[in-house]
């Protein structure tokens, strides 16, 4: 299976799927232990639940799933819904109770485990489009889960944060992050992460910003305030994240 058009760290299978799979257990393990009152408690996301969190998940598993069928047969398995449908879904779902959000989310990400599990090689090179538009091969649909399971982990408001990414995770994400954002002329002149000892130029001008890794993508990736990094100018406010990946397959 090709991996890792970047670049970075996680430069094969056998990682990519071993990291995939302790991000899972870890999320499961995080709502498992979440009862009804719990649920319905908000998360870190504005206006959201962590129901409503969960729910996402477990749309978001069921979107990959879809693309994987896709590559692997050549056919949509099932109509798409739009972004707006989505989140009337996501805010019907999140009703239900905890053991039935728990259940869902676990059932949807086993199947994407089995899917993943049983794809033919041929097939991991195969264009996909994401709901948003743009097209990647079907492997990348393992990392945006990786991503997403990572993300809202954090979101869910449940002690895991951004300091406990793992630091494959973070190795990969930060640098994936900064390539979008250099090809979108984000005004920053300079990162570097002085734990991973790297560096990237983004863009001709605007701060030098230095920091720990995860408190970089924290920021960029709106989960932190930019409080526990060094800049030497005012930190722009960084877009909605994620930005479609760069250079892109379309």
């Amino acid at each position: 299976m090709p991996m890792n058009w970047s670049g970075t760290p996680v430069n094969d299978s056998g990682q990519l799927l071993a990291e995939l799979a302790h991000s899972t257990a870890r999320v499961l393990a995080a709502v498992a232990a979440l009862d009804d009152t719990a649920v319905r408690a908000p998360s870190t996301l504005a206006g959201w639940s962590r129901a409503q969190v969960i729910t996402h998940l477990t749309g978001a598993a069921e979107a990959y799933l879809r693309l994987l069928a896709l590559a692997r047969t050549g056919v949509e398995p099932a109509p798409r819904v739009d972004a707006a449908t989505s989140a009337d879904v996501v805010r019907q779902e999140a009703a239900r109770p905890a053991a039935e959000l728990v259940a869902g989310l676990r059932d949807r990400l086993e199947r994407l485990a089995d899917a993943t599990a049983a794809m033919p090689a041929e097939r991991w090179d195969t264009l996909v489009t994401a709901l948003a538009g743009w097209r990647h091969p079907a492997w990348f649909t393992l990392y945006r889960c990786w991503r997403e399971l990572e993300t809202h982990h954090v979101d869910l408001d449940v002690g895991y944060r951004p300091v406990d990414w793992p630091e494959a995770y973070v190795a990969w994400a930060l640098p994936e992050t900064l390539a979008a954002l250099t090809a979108r002329a984000f005004p920053l002149a300079r990162v570097t992460a002085v734990d991973l000892g790297r560096g990237w130029t983004v863009a001709e001008t605007g701060p030098v910003v230095s920091g720990e890794g995860h408190a970089l993508l924290g920021w960029l990736s709106g989960r932190l305030d930019g409080a526990a990094l060094t800049s030497d100018a005012p930190l722009p406010q960084p877009p909605t994240w994620p930005q479609p990946p760069f250079p892109g397959w379309n």
